[in-house]
């Protein structure tokens, strides 16, 4: 039996409108399936479904809208199926692009913050640990739980958005301290890889060897450089949440509910303890790489998930300003940044940035480079003049969705390199490319000649 408030009462006897009672509902029943005893209050939502995936999806959506439905808390918005900001990338039929198009402006109407990004942890706004929210979208959600200590469970389609018009969450699962330990261990080998200008593909190779081993346990990670970076933090989640069911994970001494492994177990002993090496890794990384050193490359698409400023910065450092002879600049170590840019309310979509014409006589890519970002990462790089600049050696920008589920890509025959494991667990079966899959200075360096450049270490 759900416990339910005054305030749940007065939702499912339709006194806030049509809208917010189906909501209330379907959170009711969700709850009991879920095994809770009541629900809880949000403080923020994170919504998956306006990635149109067929007419339901979009149906779901107009009756909320129909029913005067409107978020009560603030409400951030995933990828959708078209970029809004460059609409004349879209290679799709006119129907994903009406049915898409319209699914992310419903979301508007409901009164969600127009971010459209897998990301929305780089805005201005993000939760704070212990904070409860309810969250879609894997990497948004693992990343909410470990690396900023919010709570959320693993929120789907339509489930999501009833939290978002109710406020409220079932009171189970990883909203409750008692059930956020760790059962599993992964020790990292003292060789994992140190260098910062190269390691972001090893962070994602573990995540996806995490994800697949760790079943249903929390995993805690020991062994991590005592310097990683939110980013670097980020692929590690992406990844393990892309091959596995990761909700949540503890990096010790790096996430804040790991300050110790005695901490992020809960004082109790783990169920297993399993060794990771380099050459762990390295098997991990063989199994998602399509590719051999000097094999004709057809693109890159780096962002998933979305590029940060930090990430933006490192990229220009290598493609903008490499060092003359046959190897790359090394890309000085940045930590994640975050961005106040942009507005941060609902509004009508669309809208492009503004900035100069690029300019600039330095080294090209010798193929399509795409970088998936934010709108509002893209703001801030137009008002620095780094878009520009970037441009100016071959890249474009996507904001709004990812290359790996909407028809934007050029050229899709032949190898597409990343540095993101979730692209390169994803694409092939999403989009039919074969995958190179390297660093992001190996990205550079084999955009730049036009076949895969693997660094010989």
């Amino acid at each position: 039996m759900i416990a339910l408030s005054d305030y749940d009462q007065a939702l499912l006897q339709g006194e806030r409108g049509p809208a917010a009672a189906l909501a209330m509902r379907i959170l009711v029943r969700s709850a009991a399936v879920m095994g809770a005893d009541g629900l809880i209050d949000i403080d923020s939502a994170h919504i998956d479904g306006c990635l149109y995936h067929g007419q339901a999806s979009l149906d779901f959506v107009e009756k909320l809208v129909e029913g005067g439905g409107k978020v009560v808390v603030p409400t951030t918005l995933n990828v959708g199926s078209m970029d809004l900001i460059h609409p004349e990338l879209f290679r799709g039929d006119d129907a994903l692009r009406s049915a898409g198009t319209r699914l992310m402006q419903a979301h508007i109407e409901l009164g969600c913050e127009s971010s459209f990004t897998c990301a929305p942890y780089q805005l201005k706004h993000r939760p704070r640990l212990g904070q409860q929210i309810a969250w879609a979208e894997s990497n948004a959600i693992v990343f909410a739980n470990s690396v900023l200590g919010a709570r959320t469970n693993r929120y789907g389609d339509f489930m999501d958005l009833c939290a978002a018009l109710t406020g409220r969450a079932p009171r189970c699962g990883l909203h409750l301290a008692e059930n956020r330990h760790a059962g599993i261990v992964f020790a990292v080998a003292g060789d994992f890889p140190r260098d910062p200008a190269s390691r972001d593909i090893w962070y994602a190779a573990l995540g996806l060897l995490v994800g697949k081993r760790a079943g249903g346990a929390i995993p805690a990670i020991t062994g991590l450089p005592a310097d990683t970076t939110e980013d670097e933090l980020k692929a590690l989640g992406a990844a393990a949440a892309s091959s596995g069911a990761i909700a949540l994970f503890h990096a010790v001494g790096v996430t804040p509910e790991a300050p110790t492994l005695d901490a992020a177990l809960g004082g109790r002993a783990a169920d297993a303890t399993i060794a990771v090496t380099r050459a762990d890794l390295r098997a991990v990384r063989e199994t998602l790489n399509q590719a051999a050193p000097g094999a004709p490359l057809a693109a890159v698409s780096v962002g998933t998930p979305h590029f940060s400023l930090a990430e933006c910065a490192a990229l220009e450092r290598l493609l903008c300003r490499p060092a003359p002879g046959p190897g790359p600049a090394e890309a000085e170590h940045a930590g994640s940044e975050l961005t106040g840019g942009g507005p941060t309310g609902g509004g009508p979509i669309g809208g492009e940035p503004t900035g100069s014409a690029p300019t600039g006589d330095g080294p090209r890519c010798a193929v399509d480079f795409y970088v998936n970002t934010s709108r509002y990462i893209l703001w801030e790089l137009e008002a620095s003049g780094q878009a520009d600049r970037l441009r100016a050696a071959g890249v474009q920008f996507v904001t709004d969705t990812c290359t790996y589920i909407t028809p934007i890509m050029r050229q899709t025959t032949g190898l597409v390199m990343t540095n993101s494991g979730k692209w390169a667990h994803y694409a092939p079966a999403n989009i039919g490319v074969r995958v190179a899959y390297g660093s992001l200075r190996e990205c550079v360096r084999s955009a730049l000649a036009g076949k895969v450049c693997f660094d010989e270490a």
